[in-house]
């Protein structure tokens, strides 16, 4: 071990000190030590927002937060394609921090978007590493830049909400490598990233917070990292495999539990104290160094200001995806009706940890007398969470037919895209579809304003003329669109993520959430993009693809060893941002890879009649692909082919260019023969001997013997199956208040259940509770759910009392 960075404040603890450090205090606060003068330091969440709860830290719970304006979600800004833009999000992020008094900011996310049904993809960038990766080390750099830290989260390969605390997802390294690692690796090496969230899952057969694979060899060796990691919350399977991974900290805290379990670890010899001292003294330089700022007084944010980049960077975001006879922008003249529940309440971010409690929210009907748009009046159309009413359907053909357009505002409501749930169909709800149906028949010129942070299925696009993709705007969002259709933004958002036509043409639909206790990644590197490209599925609207009020011209590339030159016109009659895009493929290839990857991108302002030569240089990435057989990055030599577009279907220039290779010999199950679906592209449906022969091993069990006990790792909603009546009777209890929950309309308390109780495993009753809760009084549920009732209710009772005598010590 290097000598420590805080050795002299090292010197000085005592071990219980020491030991104390490594988990919180409570819910979102760490331990102070004022005889050191080392502080608490507050997390927060805040990936488009600071969600500081109002309630005391010690509050369970998804409390409301201090108002904080509420930006963009992650979903929405990366269809920017903006890294200075994404920047300057984060540096009024790390302000609004700094004004609340806030040390780690818990995001950016930058999770793969594998499925589009996961139910945390409006909080993540893209389906595509790269730009996730440049998108999330821009906004570190701007959150950091303000004194306080980043959290960048969820490592690695969390894409489902479905048994998230516990489901091992199934994945080759080499998909592991390029696919789910490498926005971690930009986020790292790039963003300088100080802090790094563990995720909840597993990932072949062991809990990330302790593989020794993702923490030691990739975390730490290869990509050098100094900073601290933190455990999601709750998400603490073993502490002490943990400190040995180096989860320097665990959240929240666990009223001195895990603290004993750390010290009887290294008096049994299974850690040292040295390993003890190295996790504090990262652990350390986190709460020093994000400490230093908030010793000023405090100093409020600006408001107005902080809401006009808002409003600027929903503006650069939103996404024109079909505009039929050039419907867009409306003129002055052109009388409008506005119609969608949407337009009067904005969906403007989604639901869970990350819900921002803004400090302003524009509401679209107060915004029409400056965006020059003539509204004859607003009629509501349809009820928000799907029950079907033609009423109101009736009163919306009655405007619409006055109308010469009608803005029909649909989307998906704030509990179907939430934390702890995925959504169950692309769809949109029947009753905005009959709607659409029925307006489509009273007048042809519709646009329609889409507002969620996923990709949804789109049967209808041929009944409308216009259609805008908003995503989640933050609270500006709403005044950011009618300056779209207005004219006065020219829009210039690029899709971050492609839009299939229908779920079944995904290429994980049908490996999609997994089973009793995983998922398997079967599609191999074939997500998104690389797989409809490959494949040759068509898409609805393919990766990279966003219209303009403009038209923009490629020509002269040229190519050489450190990048590629082109020159790009604007063509039309205003002003316009094109997102010029560079992918990179080798046809003739000896290992199996996608035709086209993305490897640079650049977004320029260009003036009507204005030619400008734009470069965008190759890096470190741009050829590479990971070698598992040699546990290395390589490169293949041979012809690359390499093409400027703006999206991945619309290639507007290519060239070659010859380069050197550096791979040895490659694993020998890699040919067209063992692998024949990763050679073509074609793995919406891989057998298990052919994903066997990726894993290079037997794919694993993926269903619960229920034949055994339930332990540590079992989800309560495994009760199901429990031998004791007891643990039988609180899961149909449970089950019949989800029934009762949904038929009522209420699925926002439906989904905190799901979230906190059906996938809690158990150990999680204890981890998540901040130690409301002992590991004791779990093995007396455990007990319980396993038939013996009275020794169990004994063993719940027993480690209730010592736990009240440890705090009454303790106080």
């Amino acid at each position: 071990m290097s000598t420590p960075k805080h050795s002299d404040i090292l010197s000085r603890m005592t071990l219980e000190e020491k030991v104390s450090l490594l988990s919180g205090r409570d819910f979102w606060q760490t331990k102070e030590i004022p005889r050191l003068d080392i502080p608490s330091i507050y997390l927060a969440d805040g990936p488009h927002g600071i969600r500081r709860q109002a309630v005391d830290a010690q509050q369970i719970g998804l409390n409301i937060g201090i108002p904080a304006t509420c930006f963009p979600t992650e979903a929405t800004v990366a269809n920017s394609w903006n890294v200075e833009l994404g920047e300057k999000v984060g540096s009024f992020l790390g302000n609004e921090a700094v004004a609340q008094r806030v040390n780690v900011l818990l995001g950016p996310g930058i999770n793969m978007k594998r499925n589009p049904l996961g139910g945390r993809n409006f909080e993540y960038f893209s389906e595509d590493p790269y730009l996730a990766g440049k998108m999330a080390a821009a906004y570190i750099r701007g959150i950091q830049s303000q004194g306080i830290a980043a959290c960048v989260k969820h490592f690695a390969a969390s894409n489902q909400e479905w048994r998230v605390m516990t489901i091992d997802a199934v994945i080759d390294e080499r998909t592991l490598r390029e696919i789910y690692l490498t926005a971690f690796e930009i986020a790292v090496t790039e963003g300088r990233v100080k802090s790094l969230m563990s995720a909840y899952n597993r990932v072949n057969g062991t809990y990330v917070n302790e593989h020794p694979y993702f923490m030691n060899k990739v975390l730490r060796g290869e990509w050098n990292y100094q900073g601290c990691v933190i455990t999601n919350w709750g998400g603490s399977n073993d502490r002490v495999e943990g400190l040995k991974a180096g989860n320097e900290l665990e959240m929240p805290g666990s009223e001195g539990e895990t603290d004993r379990q750390i010290v009887r670890a290294l008096e049994q010899g299974i850690i040292t104290e040295d390993l003890i001292d190295e996790n504090v003294d990262r652990l350390l330089d986190l709460i020093l160094s994000t400490s230093a700022v908030l010793q000023y007084p405090k100093i409020d944010f600006n408001i107005p200001q902080h809401h006009r980049v808002s409003q600027r960077v929903a503006e650069e975001s939103i996404v024109l995806l079909k505009n039929h006879g050039g419907i867009l922008p409306l003129s002055h003249t052109t009388k409008v009706a506005v119609i969608g529940d949407f337009a009067r309440n904005a969906r403007y971010q989604g639901a869970g940890s990350s819900l921002v409690n803004p400090t302003v929210l524009d509401n679209t009907m107060d915004c029409f007398d400056e965006s020059g748009i003539s509204s004859i009046g607003f009629e509501r159309g349809f009820e928000r969470y799907g029950k079907e009413s033609s009423r109101l359907i009736d009163r919306a053909c009655a405007l619409a037919r006055k109308a010469d357009t009608v803005l029909l505002y649909l989307g998906l409501d704030e509990d179907s895209e939430s934390q702890g749930v995925d959504r169950s169909t692309m769809r949109l709800p029947d009753n905005q579809i009959q709607l659409l149906e029925a307006l489509s028949r009273v007048n042809p010129n519709i646009v329609v304003i889409l507002s969620c942070g996923c990709a949804v299925e789109m049967p209808w696009i041929d009944t409308v003329r216009g259609l805008l993709h908003a995503y989640l705007g933050g609270q500006a969002g709403a005044r950011a669109i009618l300056r779209v259709i207005s004219g006065d933004v020219n829009p210039s958002g690029k899709l971050a993520e492609s839009l299939p036509r229908r779920y079944e043409d995904t290429p994980a639909s049908r490996y999609y959430p997994g089973k009793d206790l995983t998922v398997e990644y079967r599609e191999g590197p074939f997500i998104g993009y690389r797989y409809y490209d490959t494949a040759g599925v068509e898409p609805l609207f393919p990766f990279g693809f966003g219209l303009s009020y403009t038209r923009f011209g490629y020509s002269d590339i040229s190519v050489d060893r450190e990048g590629v030159e082109f020159f790009l016109e604007n063509q039309g009659p205003v002003a316009g941002m094109e997102v010029a895009q560079l992918y990179v493929g080798k046809s003739e290839s000896r290992i199996y890879r996608p035709r086209k990857e993305l490897k640079g991108f650049v977004k320029v302002l260009i003036n009507p009649g204005q030619r400008k030569r734009i470069r965008i240089p190759f890096d470190d990435k741009t050829f590479r692909f990971f070698n598992p057989r040699a546990g290395e990055w390589q490169i293949e030599g041979g012809s690359y082919e390499i093409m400027v577009g703006s999206s991945s279907r619309d290639i507007h220039l290519t060239a070659s260019l010859e380069v050197e290779g550096t791979a040895g010999p490659l694993p020998g199950m890699w040919s067209p023969e063992s692998l024949p679906s990763y050679y073509t592209g074609g793995v919406g449906d891989v057998s298990e001997q052919e994903f066997s022969r990726l894993l290079g091993r037997p794919v694993p069990q993926g269903y619960r013997d229920r034949s055994k006990p339930l332990g540590y790792n079992d989800a309560l909603a495994e009760t199901r199956y429990a031998q004791g009546w007891a643990a039988r009777l609180f899961f149909w209890s449970m089950e019949a208040l989800l029934g009762m929950l949904h038929r009522t309309g209420r699925r926002k308390q439906a989904n905190l259940i799901m979230m906190s109780v059906y996938h809690l495993p158990f150990r999680g009753i204890a981890r998540l509770t901040g130690g409301r809760v002992s590991m004791e009084m779990v093995d007396g549920l455990l007990l319980i759910s396993n038939g013996r009732f009275l020794a169990g209710a004994g063993k719940v009772v027993a480690g209730w009392y010592r736990k009240r005598r440890r705090n009454l010590v303790r106080r």
